[in-house]
């Protein structure tokens, strides 16, 4: 099976990586079912979708409730029969100095990049297994992999995700279950909108990513790209990054 007639589930999808995805995805013949909680966005998104012959659903989903994320799901299998693929774009980043003791903002980063990955999990397993097939596709960063300073907690998280990706791929090596992480660099998103407190620094942030950063649909096309291998190919890491990053 080529994307053209796969179902595929994304959250995060009301904007950036997710919204691109959805779109790219829909082009290439996928039925795409969007999960986030801005459900007027999701709305005029799957109206576009539709609207340019594709196939789209959506449901509000916040990837910290289990529920949500069982509901998405469901959503994919009574509408369109099956589910197989569940990319997994929604996170948050919180910039700052371990020493600024910003509690309240890691644990909403360790809810929804890593306890949000594990409710998707949770929710899309049981449903591969039963198929025998299914794809976990998991956007990350490279903040894992490059370390540096005000994003310590931030990487952590994104390290979290990419140790339990690969430990579920060794649980997994039935031929059933394919595992992704996407790992990128500067991309034109909202990310900055809220990472940081500081007026000024946000500013200037978001002034060097518009600068800097790439297209969320170089993004959307890598995770195409990992998708569209045959059934026994996975691709197990992916890092796609300005070439003028640093």
């Amino acid at each position: 099976m080529t994307i053209h007639g796969k179902v595929v589930a994304v959250t995060g999808a009301s904007s950036g990586i997710g919204e691109a995805t959805a779109r790219h995805l829909a082009s290439l013949g996928a039925a795409v079912v969007l999960g986030a909680r801005r459900t007027d966005r999701l709305d005029r998104l799957v109206a576009e979708i539709e609207a340019a012959g594709g196939k789209a659903a959506a449901v509000r989903v916040d990837v910290t409730d289990p529920g949500d994320l069982r509901t998405l799901v469901s959503l994919a299998v009574e509408r369109f029969g099956r589910l197989d693929v569940l990319v997994g774009n929604a996170g948050i980043s919180r910039i700052g100095p371990v020493s600024d003791l910003d509690v309240e903002g890691w644990s909403t980063m360790v809810d929804v990049n890593v306890k949000g990955v594990l409710n998707g999990i949770a929710a899309a397993l049981p449903v591969f297994r039963r198929q025998g097939g299914g794809h976990l596709v998991t956007v990350v960063s490279t903040s894992g992999l490059k370390i540096v300073p005000t994003q310590a907690v931030y990487a952590g998280t994104k390290n979290a995700v990419r140790t339990l990706l690969e430990g579920l791929r060794q649980e997994s090596t039935d031929g059933v279950l394919r595992t992704t992480s996407i790992s990128p660099g500067y991309v034109r998103t909202e990310l900055i909108d809220n990472a940081v407190d500081d007026p000024a620094v946000r500013e200037q942030a978001k002034r060097n990513m518009a600068d800097l950063g790439i297209d969320p649909a170089a993004v959307a096309r890598a995770i195409a790209f990992a998708i569209d291998q045959p059934e026994d190919v996975e691709i197990g890491d992916l890092t796609i990054r300005p070439t003028r990053q640093g």
